[in-house]
């Protein structure tokens, strides 16, 4: 008797580990994407219903999604609806366009006024991560791509990141960081650091000279929310023979537009 065709199995008839995970995947984002503003709250059997699945299945797809607070389960009615994870994945992704719209306009006044290339990076853990990204017209720029990770410590955008860190959370990435070397520039002695970062926050703006690649400049400010936090840092990066002769105008420049960027986030406090 010929065997039925198993969809989960490679050219070789072999079921592949992977397809049954990536399976799993779709159908706990299927759960996710039935829940709405008219129907918050669903059941077992009808989720199980509307997917075409088991009744088991659908069970414990909920009770995974539960214990990761993806969903959460009514003590009452035994129905569930959406967790606090999602609306803090919610709140992510509201921030990520906010601060989009927030950023851009006054990040291309930036590079019409200095024509080098700006950036926006915000700070995940002792990286800085590029979320936005005009490049120079210039022939010669730096080649940068949105999403690009690099070292917080020697980057201007990761070290005016780290200055506006509490005081604990800093002392928490600086405990066994090695600091690496790039180029001879680079700090990688951590009280050095630690005095560059207190400069930092006390003029209101970092610099990359040489720290990250030898030839290359940058200046950043901090970019905040309307509570005055910290959430991004905004940059020029350059050629050291372009940013060095007009340096100071470019340090005004970029704390200008992040000003700028973080009054158009609600803020409105003073600024350094």
């Amino acid at each position: 008797m010929a065997r039925e065709a198993d969809p989960s199995a490679d050219g070789s008839g072999r079921v592949t580990r992977d397809s049954g995970r990536i399976e799993s995947v779709r159908n706990a984002a299927r759960v996710l994407q039935l829940f709405s503003y008219h129907e918050r709250q669903l059941g077992v059997s009808e989720i199980a219903r509307r997917l075409g699945l088991g009744k088991s299945t659908a069970h414990r797809l909920l009770s995974t999604l539960t214990d990761e607070h993806l969903l959460e389960q009514d003590p009452e009615s035994g129905k569930y609806r959406l967790g606090l994870a999602v609306y803090d994945l919610t709140a992510a992704v509201a921030t990520h366009f906010a601060m989009h719209e927030a950023a851009v306009p006054p990040m291309a006044q930036l590079r019409n006024a200095t024509g080098e290339t700006v950036q926006l990076a915000v700070l995940d853990g002792r990286e800085v991560v590029y979320i936005e990204r005009l490049d120079s017209p210039h022939t010669l720029r730096l080649f940068l791509e949105v999403g690009r990770r690099n070292w917080a410590h020697c980057t201007g955008t990761g070290k005016c990141l780290l200055a506006y860190l509490p005081e604990r959370t800093l002392d928490q990435l600086l405990a066994g960081w090695e600091l690496k070397r790039r180029t001879p520039f680079t700090i990688t002695d951590p009280q050095l650091l630690r005095k560059e970062l207190k400069e930092t926050r006390h003029r209101g703006w970092a610099q990359n000279l040489n720290e990250s690649e030898e030839g290359v400049l940058s200046v950043a400010a901090p970019v905040r929310d309307a509570g005055g936090r910290v959430v991004a840092a905004m940059s020029v990066a350059g050629p050291a023979t372009r940013m060095d002769p007009v340096m100071d105008q470019t340090i005004r420049a970029v704390v200008d537009a992040a000003a700028a960027a973080s009054r158009r986030m609600g803020y409105r406090g003073a600024i350094a």
